[in-house]
């Protein structure tokens, strides 16, 4: 296989999942924007809490008008999905010829595959962060009170705009943990089949339904381990309420890590680290369901395109050429 064809199926790969984020986030992204805002808030000394279950924020935009509104920030999220899609694909791809280059074999391991994928979750999460910090903001403004992008990486200083890469970075592990818990539990279950299939007999694989389960399963489980710092991410990354509320202008401290942290021990214990955990869970799994079905359906069709589009400009360069 050639080198330019290798090219034309990296395009359509990275293409096919570009769209597929784009259709899953749009799709899902009320959901995405009450569990942004339930996330956020922390319960006040006093105790009072103006969310106190997630379908609370829903109602708050239907019984003010402002449906509209949980979709504030989603041109934000989707360019960011968009461009998340391109740079991790090409990172990864650019990281996985380096070590096939460096170790001369084209076979990569578990453990080595994990890491460069690592390598290109962290780039992406450092391109990425101001478009993940400003859509976040977005999401967490009042209802109706959002600002537009430009606005949002303005109107404070560029280290302000990349809140919350440290954690984006400790994220780049709940991949590994999600592939690490997969394979496990895959491994006991073809085991299992293997076992009631008997001595002798050919290696089992999993079905469509049990890969699905399994992917759920294993997503989960990577939720729950790694959600205290998406929970933290979140509040870090959130809009000022009293910028919503009034119309000063004081200059409030930096929220940092260790602050939040110790807001959440504080004011809501230990299950405070978990507070939206179910909403978080509900919309990773469906989220990944959405994005691998619309991916499979559209990966075929974008090929065809990009192979079209290069015909044409083959073509038309050889008919510049015999002029």
């Amino acid at each position: 296989m050639s080198s330019s064809s290798i090219d034309l199926e990296s395009i359509s790969e990275a293409t096919s999942g570009a769209i597929g984020a784009v259709l899953s986030t749009t799709i899902l992204y009320p959901l995405d924007t009450c569990k942004a805002k339930y996330q956020a808030e922390v319960r006040s000394s006093h105790g009072r809490q103006k969310y106190r279950k997630l379908s609370d924020v829903l109602w708050e935009a239907v019984s003010t008008g402002q449906v509209l509104s949980l979709y504030q920030g989603l041109g934000t999220k989707n360019l960011q999905s968009f461009i998340a899609q391109f740079v991790y694909f090409y990172g990864y791809s650019y990281f996985k010829r380096l070590y096939q280059k460096k170790y001369g074999t084209k076979s990569i391991g578990t453990k080595a595959n994990l890491l460069l994928a690592a390598s290109a979750g962290a780039c992406t999460a450092i391109i990425t962060q101001p478009l993940d910090t400003a859509s976040s903001r977005m999401q967490t403004s009042a209802f109706g009170r959002s600002k537009g992008l430009w606005s949002m990486l303005t109107e404070g200083s560029w280290s302000e705009a990349f809140d919350g890469l440290g954690i984006s970075l400790l994220l780049t592990s709940n991949p590994a943990i999600q592939y690490t818990v997969f394979d496990q539990l895959k491994q006991k279950l073809l085991d299992g089949k293997l076992k009631k299939a008997g001595v002798g007999s050919s290696p089992e694989s999993l079905s469509a339904f049990s890969a699905f389960l399994l992917g759920a399963i294993s997503k989960s489980i990577a939720t729950v381990l790694t959600y205290p710092a998406i929970r933290c991410k979140v509040m870090i990354q959130a809009a000022d309420s009293s910028d919503d509320d009034t119309k000063e202008n004081k200059k409030k401290p930096r929220k940092t890590i260790s602050g939040v942290i110790d807001a959440i021990w504080k004011q809501e214990g230990v299950f405070g680290f978990f507070k939206g955990l179910d909403a978080q869970i509900m919309k990773t799994v469906l989220s990944s369901a959405l994005l691998l079905m619309i991916k499979e359906k559209i990966t075929a069709t974008t090929w065809v395109l990009i192979l079209a589009i290069r015909s044409y400009l083959v073509v038309t360069q050889g008919r510049l050429k015999g002029k």
